[in-house]
């Protein structure tokens, strides 16, 4: 009986998707923004060159800013794909995606091209998921739907100091009346090469109101001092709605939040992967979407990830008696998992009573993330993009 349930509830879903693909619903009408006919005006499409491929691209000049798309009507956007002629780390974070929604003066998304398109430290790789895609490592797309109640408008900034080829469209739906109950989308993104021992960094913020946490792509370069020993022992935390010392949702790894365990090397799921697995150069970049999962919030959402670290005994003592900065927090034995914080002395490392086997630890790397949520007012309140040097520094 509960084989035919599932089958059942299986069928209904198909049934209900499959629905959706020969219905058509009313007062919609299909728009795409590009070179060739910028906010897809109806029957201006493809214009110069007596129709001949006249537009398909155009420049970005240093320091420029282009208009994708600007339009002042309810709608929806679907999808967008762009490439750029540049497509090296410092281009990427150095070009400005910003989305502003409903006529606010502040973005609701103002990140750099690369990482949003979840191009971790703005390094391409050919990969998809649920929401990007980069096909072959020379496009980005998003599949993210993006309501608007009145306008809508979508710019790039070429802070870098070289001209670029843009290519790009932007499909949308204009729409007789907003969805009922539309949350808006935005994105964040930030960096912080160094921070105080054991203090987590933020992967998003503390933002205030209702919406949803949708997910975040992370990039880490870990620092050449702790040589090759283990960077992902962190645990993600999600306050949600009030939460102030102990969050709601405590993970259990860096490793673990995104689906896998024992280590990080590259794959690509729909909801988890991982596009940068590179111990030589300690480089990585991971991402998880929350689709299934749903995470929603109420009042205010804040989610973090510590840095913590591990490594064998013998190589972490090694490590601080070369004056390197870190501080063991729990140690795996064949006995169990020792907590040395909750220990009334914790003993050091050079103490010969110091539990033997995996030392995790606390230490310092340099984190970018760029979080993805909807929330219930078309601009917040986190702080600016940093500057392009931080960003390619």
């Amino acid at each position: 009986m509960k084989k035919f349930f599932l089958i059942s509830s299986l069928f209904t879903t198909i049934i209900a998707h499959t629905q959706e693909l020969y219905q058509i619903p009313s007062n919609t009408q299909s728009h795409v923004s590009s070179f060739e006919n910028m906010n897809g005006v109806k029957g201006q499409g493809g214009k110069t060159n007596k129709t001949a491929k006249g537009n398909a691209f155009e420049l970005i000049k240093a320091g420029e800013t282009k208009t994708l798309l600007n339009v002042k009507r309810a709608g929806i956007i679907q999808r967008m794909w762009c490439t750029v002629s540049d497509r090296s780390p410092q281009m990427l974070r150095s070009l400005r995606l910003q989305m502003f929604w409903d006529d606010a003066s502040k973005p609701a998304v103002d990140v750099p091209l690369g990482d949003f398109f979840c191009a971790g430290l703005g390094k391409t790789a050919a990969f998809q998921n649920a929401l990007f895609s980069n096909p072959e490592g020379r496009s980005f797309n998003f599949y993210i739907p993006m309501p608007f109640k009145k306008a809508a408008k979508i710019l790039l900034v070429n802070e870098s100091k070289k001209d670029i080829s843009l290519f790009y469209d932007i499909d949308f739906a204009q729409l007789q009346q907003p969805p009922a109950n539309a949350l808006y989308f935005h994105a964040y993104w930030h960096r912080e090469i160094t921070a105080p021992l054991e203090k987590d960094f933020e992967l998003l913020p503390l933002v205030k109101g209702k919406g949803r946490y949708l997910g975040v792509n992370v990039g880490v370069n870990t620092d050449s001092a702790y040589t090759n020993t283990w960077y992902g022992e962190g645990e993600v935390k999600m306050f949600i709605d009030g939460d102030s010392k102990y969050p709601t949702i405590n993970g259990t790894g860096t490793e673990d939040y995104i689906g896998t365990g024992w280590g990080e090397g590259t794959f690509t799921h729909m909801y988890q992967g991982c596009t940068i697995a590179d111990e030589k150069n300690r480089q990585f970049a991971f991402y998880r979407f929350h689709i299934p999962d749903q995470i929603f919030f109420y009042t205010d959402f804040k989610a973090t990830i510590q840095r913590i670290g591990g490594g064998d005994y013998a190589v972490v003592k090694e490590l601080q008696k070369k004056g390197v900065l870190l501080k063991p927090v729990t140690v795996s034995t064949d006995t169990g998992f020792v907590r040395l914080l909750d220990l009334p002395h914790a003993p050091s490392l050079e103490d010969e009573n110091f539990p033997k086997g995996w030392v995790n630890f606390y230490r310092i790397d340099d984190y970018s993330a760029t979080a993805y949520f909807y929330l219930d007012k078309p601009s917040g309140e986190l702080p600016a993009l940093a500057p392009v040097e931080e960003r390619t520094k």
